[in-house]
């Protein structure tokens, strides 16, 4: 999620798409919030890891 969140981050900021810039922001966000989440060993909706 979090490369996916890059990646759009990328390609609205080259072909200077505003909603693809804002939806790389959303996905970066929940991405780095999962990550975190994870980290610490909390299950996140009944999911102990998120592939």
């Amino acid at each position: 999620m979090i490369i996916l969140g890059i990646i759009l981050l990328v390609v609205g900021f080259v072909a200077k798409i505003a909603i693809l810039w804002t939806i790389g922001i959303i996905l970066l966000v929940v991405g780095a919030i999962l990550l975190l989440l994870g980290a610490t060993g909390r299950a996140v909706g009944g999911r102990k890891h998120w592939y």
